[in-house]
């Protein structure tokens, strides 16, 4: 299994299994600690990284939805090593590492957000983000958790063609089942124990069920490399369907796609950036949402996570969903 993700994904050469994505992130951002003796972390606003106290500052996902994005048990010293970016901001960034150029130890950052609903990154962005965190000696954390092996064999990475220091993984890896995964350079994965000094255990990481299936999963996409030409053509037809309703609706909203990762938001402007994603109309979306299932469309319950496409749809599963988003629409609308 190790091997198998090592050979997948570009810049993993060695991989520590886990129970979760956030058991991958919280080791990989410890990690990165100790590699740099640097105390302090980035994130961007609306990204989530699981639900470790240091992530939870400015958090997308759940706590986005819930109108509680700073977490009650969260100390004010663990805030405090948290600095928050704009996402597809490389201003922002520049000037958090310049304020704290010997105190950041990591970037950590969602390559195409899903979290705040799907948010891609612009022209440049991710490619900014590896020039600052060379220039400064930071170690550069693609959280893949929902991106790895969804938008490319070898995850954003590869589509995007950009090399993190550390990469983290979630689910997707075991077919779905409890499991994660933090690798990256040699280097850096070597301080983890017991070959370093790092201390990171789970009595149930790396367990037979779940690597049984993730190496059924894995050896499945690697087989087939048709797998993500399908995805495309499929959230595509998603997207052009999408498109096409505002159009003939009139309606002020707009769709933001990636692979098979999709996102319609009740929102008149495009969506880039944390602000934008959260001025969309929640109540819309709530009226909507409810509409799509009634019909039998069950799709994701928040303004604020991303949807996806699966090989497990046909042309047809699109087609149905399209005609009843139309009838939703108009509902929400009315």
């Amino acid at each position: 299994m190790a091997e198998l993700i090592c050979a997948l994904v570009p810049s993993i050469e060695m991989v520590r299994m886990v129970n979760s994505g956030t058991e991958a992130t919280m080791s990989a951002i410890r990690l990165a600690r100790a590699f740099t003796n640097r105390g302090k972390i980035i994130k961007f606003e609306g990204c989530y990284h699981g639900h470790a106290d240091a992530f939870l500052i400015k958090a997308g996902s759940g706590a986005l939805t819930l109108g509680v994005p700073d977490s009650p048990g969260v100390t004010r010293a663990t805030a405090a090593d948290t600095l928050t970016a704009r996402y597809n901001d490389l201003n922002s960034v520049e000037g958090l590492m310049k304020d704290h150029s010997s105190d950041v130890a990591a970037l950590i950052v969602e390559p195409v957000v899903g979290n705040m609903g799907c948010v891609p990154p612009q022209e440049g962005f991710l490619q900014g983000l590896r020039r600052l965190c060379d220039e400064y000696g930071v170690l550069l954390i693609f959280d893949e958790v929902m991106t790895g092996f969804r938008l490319a064999r070898g995850g954003a990475q590869e589509r995007y063609k950009i090399q993190p220091d550390l990469t983290t993984l979630g689910k997707i890896i075991g077919g779905g089942l409890p499991v994660g995964a933090y690798g990256g350079r040699m280097d850096v994965m070597s301080l983890v124990a017991p070959s370093g000094p790092v201390y990171q255990a789970g009595t149930l990481s790396g367990n037979p069920l779940a690597m049984a299936a993730g190496l059924a999963m894995l050896s499945h996409i690697q087989s087939n490399p048709g797998i993500y030409e399908r995805l495309e053509n499929l959230g595509a037809r998603m997207e052009r369907g999408l498109a096409s309703i505002i159009e003939r609706q009139s309606l002020e909203m707009t769709v933001n796609r990636v692979g098979s990762m999709i996102t319609l938001f009740f929102a008149a402007t495009p969506v880039r950036d944390f602000a934008t994603a959260t001025a969309s109309d929640v109540n819309k979306f709530g009226l909507w949402f409810r509409s799509m299932v009634e019909e039998g469309v069950y799709v994701p319950p928040s303004q604020f996570e991303a949807a996806f496409v699966s090989t497990a749809h046909a042309e047809a599963d699109i087609d149905q969903t399209l005609k009843i988003a139309d009838k939703a629409l108009r509902r929400a609308s009315s």
